[in-house]
């Protein structure tokens, strides 16, 4: 199969390069970019270690092909840290809250809660539930995330009132 010319942004950076156009996003990230925070899990949209924000929308990476995804603004873990490098909020309160064990879901987890963040700000205990639930995690129980996300969501709204 001939190469195609991909070219899109990738956690800010533009980037280059030739894929077969029916190479997987996550393929793409992992193999050519060297971006290993997603992770290969299920490779059928079930885990959601896989989940990246694609042009504003949370998407597992491995049912996208990288030429859907040509011209695309997309954003990994790596992506949501600081300028200057440290964690952001959601990062950190993942941390404090150790909503994360073995860590392999959590990169999934963080870039989803993002997005969750992004589209309600001040959700419910049941709305984090809900908008997290195409992500799965053998490890936690689910309880952590959930504390980690409400408390991230608190510390941002904080944040914005006080800049008011």
């Amino acid at each position: 199969m001939s190469k195609m010319h991909v070219k899109m942004t990738v956690n800010g950076k533009e980037v280059e390069a030739l894929a077969e156009p029916r190479m997987l996003l996550i393929h793409f990230l992992r193999e050519e970019l060297n971006i290993t925070g997603p992770h290969i899990g299920c490779e059928t949209t079930h885990c959601g270690a896989c989940t990246v924000d694609l042009d504003g929308k949370s998407v597992k990476a491995c049912t996208v092909f990288v030429a859907q995804a040509n011209g695309a603004n997309v954003t990994t873990v790596e992506g949501l840290v600081n300028d200057d490098g440290s964690l952001s909020v959601l990062q950190e309160m993942f941390r404090e809250h150790h909503g994360l064990q073995c860590g392999f879901c959590t990169p999934g987890m963080i870039t989803r809660a993002h997005r969750l963040l992004q589209e309600n700000p001040n959700p419910s205990e049941e709305e984090v539930r809900f908008g997290m639930s195409g992500n799965l995690c053998r490890c936690t129980g689910y309880q952590n995330i959930v504390k980690a996300i409400l408390a991230a969501a608190a510390e941002l709204n904080a944040a914005r009132e006080a800049a008011q």
